[in-house]
């Protein structure tokens, strides 16, 4: 049986700040610049979700992108979605918000409903020009 990946686009908008309590301020804008504004920034990340399976001869699908729009919408866009990641997002709470953290956080709670007989990949743009992927290697 051949093996299709399937994409799902869904998108949510967020602040952050990237720092490290136990730096200064001057430290974390060495690292960090702009992105450690103690005041927050924001961005309108676009979220993909990629799984990868053989196709169901019953239903010609490799998984429902119905059911994978509402399981986005209810782990990601609902919790994450005009929200501060490091105020009002329990995972982000002792985790610097990174696009790459952004993307594992992500992934470990759909992965927990995405069946394991399908490979997945988050890819998250953070700008148009930003923009990282993760498979849970």
């Amino acid at each position: 049986m051949p093996r299709v990946t399937v994409h799902r686009k869904a998108h949510f908008n967020a602040a952050h700040r990237l720092y490290r309590k136990d730096w200064s301020n001057e430290k974390n804008f060495e690292v960090f610049n702009k992105c450690s504004n103690e005041y927050f920034h924001g961005h309108n990340y676009e979220l993909i979700v990629s799984l990868t399976g053989e196709i169901n001869p019953d239903t010609g699908y490799v998984y429902d992108l119905g059911h994978l729009k509402q399981i986005i919408n209810e782990e990601v866009e609902e919790p994450f979605d005009h929200k501060n990641l490091n105020i009002e997002v329990e995972e982000f709470k002792n985790l610097n918000p990174t696009a790459e953290n952004i993307s594992v956080v992500i992934y470990e709670k759909l992965r927990k409903i995405i069946p394991d007989t399908l490979d997945m990949e988050i890819t998250l743009y953070e700008t148009p020009r930003n923009f990282v992927t993760y498979s849970g290697n």
